[in-house]
């Protein structure tokens, strides 16, 4: 564990709750746009300094509760065997990760979502979004019971805008009955676009807070990673983190839960616990 975790303030501590969404491309360091020609054969093929980065990572995400992570390698090739949501998870001291691998191309690469929570899930879902091209998904994780629970959505959007649409749709039905809800990760649409889409918008009224801009990292001009919050949370603190390797920064919010999503998240945290001491 890294010596940010143990140095974190406690969980849910005033009611609030640290999250991280980060599309994390695979560990490839990317500082400029003709890295995308020069090291793009890191999508296929290892590199001795991935699980260094990976360790730098881990260090700023221990620093939060919930940490969404897209384009994670599950342990292939190219990751030199490496499970990368599960290390950044032992690495920055998460007791719960959960991997989802969206496009399996064997031993050459295991394209995954993730999710790491000090918080222990009640439950998890994942999806398989509809579009254009298969190998899109998300992650639905639940904490506590009821109504008042709350549901966290890690999501990595398709680019095309018709793809988007159609997982933009298949979403809000799921979204629609909830009411504490938490949608993040690179949706790779601007705050312009979301708000085009009314359906979407119906089931999940935007914060009004506009997301920090994340894209491309050395320059940012496009906000596309998101953190979308139910009108039930508030933001207390939207912020963008430094460069981290990836062609995308990190954007993080502190969200301040109502008592009673509070308290449905700290009795399964407590349940958790119990059981762990029975073992």
């Amino acid at each position: 564990m890294s010596h940010l975790a143990e140095a974190r303030t406690p969980l849910l501590e005033g009611g609030h709750l640290k999250l991280l969404t980060f599309n994390l491309q695979v560990g490839i360091q990317t500082s400029a746009y003709h890295h995308y020609l020069t090291r793009s054969w890191q999508h296929l093929l290892p590199h001795p300094n991935r699980l260094r980065r990976l360790d730098m990572i881990g260090e700023v995400l221990g620093r939060f509760d919930i940490v969404g992570l897209q384009e994670a390698d599950g342990g292939s090739f190219r990751s030199s065997q490496v499970n990368q949501v599960a290390y950044l998870a032992s690495h920055a001291g998460f007791p719960h990760h959960f991997q989802q691998l969206n496009r399996n191309l064997g031993r050459i690469a295991q394209h995954s979502n993730g999710l790491l929570s000090r918080l222990p899930p009640t439950r998890i879902e994942e999806y398989r979004l509809p579009g254009t091209l298969p190998g899109r998904g998300a992650i639905h994780a639940r904490y506590g019971e009821g109504p008042d629970a709350l549901h966290l959505f890690v999501a990595h959007l398709a680019l095309s805008h018709r793809g988007r649409v159609r997982q933009l749709d298949y979403l809000s039905e799921i979204i629609q009955p909830l009411r504490h809800v938490v949608v993040m990760g690179d949706l790779n649409c601007t705050p312009e676009q979301l708000h085009g889409h009314q359906r979407f918008c119906a089931s999940l009224p935007l914060h009004p807070v506009r997301p920090p801009l994340s894209y491309p990292s050395w320059q940012p001009r496009r906000a596309l990673d998101h953190i979308l919050l139910s009108e039930s949370l508030q933001a207390d603190e939207v912020r963008v983190l430094d460069h981290l390797f990836s062609d995308h920064l990190p954007i993080a919010v502190d969200v301040r839960l109502p008592d009673a999503c509070l308290e449905s998240c700290l009795a399964n945290t407590r349940g958790e616990a119990g059981r762990r001491r029975q073992r």
